[in-house]
């Protein structure tokens, strides 16, 4: 999509369609997205939207990988990228918790942003505008340059999978027509029930007991934080060592 320079042109020549645009367009796939799945979306579905038949959305793109990648590119725009030249930018480990909260949200806000984030390049401007900033915290951590892509992998890849995770859990908890609290608290009943789970999930509820929170998204709060923290100290450990 980036690379063939087609998110540089409107539309194919005149006699497009009135009414529609590229954005029109895009923002109406991010909310069919969000509310109905990845799995559900079609051209015609969109065009059905948009009131629209579906050679109408053909004018703007070529292929519906096209637009999954402008919604996609999209959703990034939603990012709040620190200030390189505000206070944001003064301490690398605030930038960077900054940048892993706001990925994790993102992730969790749209499920279907993960699939698409493994299948395409993810060179759309706001996907680029992210990945520099995520260069530039990295690099202000004192790590030598060869190994600030393993630092941005240990960290991002981490989020990636916590808020994708997170986000599949609200699905299904949505699907099941109760709050996660209730959900949570039903799964573990039934599991500390069943006679083969029984020991494994009496552990877990130890774990969790001394972890805290009253919610599950106290729970999940704390687990990131956490496991965020453990990334910053091996960063900071590493550079100590040089």
């Amino acid at each position: 999509m980036w690379l063939a320079g087609k998110a540089r042109r409107g539309g194919r020549g005149s006699g497009q369609p009135s009414g529609l645009d590229r954005d029109r367009i895009t923002e109406a796939t991010v909310r069919l997205l969000d509310a109905e799945g990845l799995a559900r979306f079609s051209m015609r579905r969109l065009a059905a939207e948009l009131n629209v038949t579906a050679m109408s959305v053909y004018w703007y793109v070529d292929t519906k990988d096209d637009l999954l990648e402008l919604a996609l590119d999209a959703a990034f725009g939603e990012l709040r990228l620190p200030d390189q030249d505000a206070g944001d930018a003064k301490d690398w480990r605030d930038g960077l918790r900054t940048l892993a909260a706001g990925y994790r949200a993102l992730l969790v806000r749209h499920p279907w942003l993960s699939p698409l984030a493994g299948r395409y390049l993810n060179i759309g401007p706001n996907s680029l505008a992210f990945s520099r900033q995520v260069q530039r915290v990295v690099r202000r951590t004192g790590l030598p340059a060869h190994r600030v892509t393993g630092a941005i992998s240990a960290v991002f890849q981490f989020v990636y999978g916590y808020g994708t995770i997170e986000g599949h859990f609200l699905a299904r908890v949505a699907d099941a027509g109760v709050g996660p609290d209730d959900y949570f608290q039903q799964a573990m009943s039934a599991a500390y029930e069943a006679p083969d789970t029984a020991d494994v999930i009496q552990e877990s509820r130890d774990l969790m007991a001394a972890r805290g929170g009253d919610t599950v998204a106290e729970m999940m709060d704390r687990d990131f934080a956490f496991a965020l923290d453990l990334l910053v100290a091996g960063i900071e450990a590493m550079v100590e060592r040089g």
